[in-house]
């Protein structure tokens, strides 16, 4: 399959993998069950699976189509006796999460490359394609629950008039959040002797803030546009403004929870303090109003782990150290724009010093270091990736980020743990909050 190809074959930012399996062993508790490796993780499968066998991996927090999963039996169905003659995918759902199975755990679903080819001859595909589309048959997306599609359609906005609003004022240089690609899927990132930083991955939600270039267009007299050929004004200045990941904020009334009124002291916090052109990408942390958390929470009796309901008590909490009705920020960005759209990203030592500047605070930085080998990275980010959250100490931290500092754009890669895995999984379903972040997602792709 040709690059283009691969770089729009991906649904709501998700896809599975075509790879080979090159390690198996049998799995500790279960005799009918093996433990394959596929790009780092333990994935569970069955004893039809052979050493260099060509699969397909889907990650956690996906979702395969409803023809995908029919065709190929995944699903679960029963026979007039009431027993299952299908899958264990729910017909509903059919989502991909990460579990433990008598002990082990499993980190996504491999499939042979053979249920690929009621849409494409599998011969074609070579290790490293990405599947989500094939001969306009959808395979996989991004997860979402219907619950949270419903809430993220209706409310997430907010704003009343936005139409007429983005017609007179605009900001052409305002940029939006990029996404964080996966580790484990982009190993042919780094070249030696690229400078990288470990960095932690937050769970909040994100925003940005930035003294931009803002145009504004005034309207003139229709006869007199006739009869002189003159157009509208337009006139252009820097103004601070604020976003989400993917929205400009035109004011903070609506949103996801009824309200952005939360986001909006950190518009005002930034007003007066950012130089013109700078714009700062952020985390918010902790709670929006009263006990309603940012992220989801969770009772920890649905991970069904003892040892971590012991760690982390009855329930998680992403509160990073707020207490209730609070809520703070760590800077993951900053970039530098000029009028003429120009952009300069800050080395992250930069960005450090700005922060102190600012007095606010940064992401934590685990570790400096020049990229030598992949094993090398993979050892360093092993250390850290995992464990209790260094900032608030009472929940599982998500996971890192890997940045290479010395590109001309940002480019960095996350790697989240197995715990958040399966808290995320619940959490989707489960949770008293649905997942904001995503929310946005289906607001932007529906408009």
């Amino acid at each position: 399959m040709t690059v283009s190809k691969l770089e729009q074959n991906r649904v709501n930012g998700y896809c599975g993998y075509i790879t080979t399996i090159k390690q198996l062993r049998k799995h500790s508790n279960a005799d009918r069950l093996q433990c394959a490796t596929v790009f780092g993780n333990n994935v569970i499968v069955d004893l039809s699976y052979m050493e260099g066998q060509r699969i397909i991996y889907f990650p956690v927090d996906g979702q395969l189509s409803e023809e995908f999963a029919c065709d190929n039996n995944l699903v679960r169905l029963k026979d007039e006796n009431g027993n299952n003659v299908g899958g264990y995918l729910d017909p509903d759902k059919r989502n991909i999460t990460a579990l433990k199975l008598r002990g082990e755990k499993s980190d996504g679903l491999v499939l042979p490359i053979e249920v690929l080819s009621k849409y494409v001859d599998v011969k074609t595909l070579s290790d490293g394609d990405q599947i989500a589309m094939l001969d306009g048959h959808e395979i996989c997306r991004k997860y979402i629950p219907r619950s949270n599609q419903r809430r993220g359609r209706s409310d997430f906005t907010g704003n009343k008039n936005r139409k007429e609003e983005k017609g007179k004022v605009f900001y052409p240089f305002f940029v939006e959040h990029i996404d964080t690609a996966q580790l484990a899927y982009n190993q042919n990132a780094f070249r030696e002797g690229d400078t990288c930083y470990i960095t932690l991955k937050m769970h909040g939600t994100s925003a940005r803030t930035a003294n931009a270039v803002e145009i504004v267009k005034e309207k003139r007299n229709y006869i007199l546009k006739k009869i002189f050929n003159i157009r509208d004004k337009e006139v252009k200045r820097f103004a601070v403004v604020s976003g989400t990941r993917r929205t400009t904020l035109r004011n903070y009334d609506g949103g996801y929870y009824g309200s952005n009124a939360f986001r909006q002291k950190y518009q005002d916090f930034f007003k007066d303090k950012l130089p013109k052109g700078v714009e700062v990408f952020y985390e918010i942390v902790g709670y929006t109003e009263g006990n309603r958390t940012i992220m989801g929470r969770c009772s920890n009796k649905l991970v069904k782990d003892k040892e971590f309901e012991k760690q982390y008590g009855k329930e998680t909490v992403f509160s990073y150290g707020c207490e209730p009705g609070e809520n703070d920020i760590y800077v993951y960005r900053m970039t530098m724009t000029n009028e003429d759209g120009f952009v300069v990203e800050l080395p992250w030592e930069q960005v450090q010093i700005e922060c102190e500047k600012l007095g606010v605070k940064c992401v934590p930085t685990f570790e400096k270091f020049v990229f030598t080998t992949w094993d090398d990275l993979m050892e360093r980010v092993e250390k850290y990736y995992d464990g209790t959250d260094p900032i608030g100490k009472t929940h599982v931290r998500e996971g890192v980020v890997v940045r290479i500092d010395n590109r001309e754009s940002f480019t960095a890669y996350k790697h989240k743990n197995f715990s958040f895995k399966v808290l995320e999984g619940i959490i989707k379903d489960k949770a008293d909050a649905p997942d904001m972040e995503e929310a946005e997602e289906l607001v932007v792709e529906s408009v």
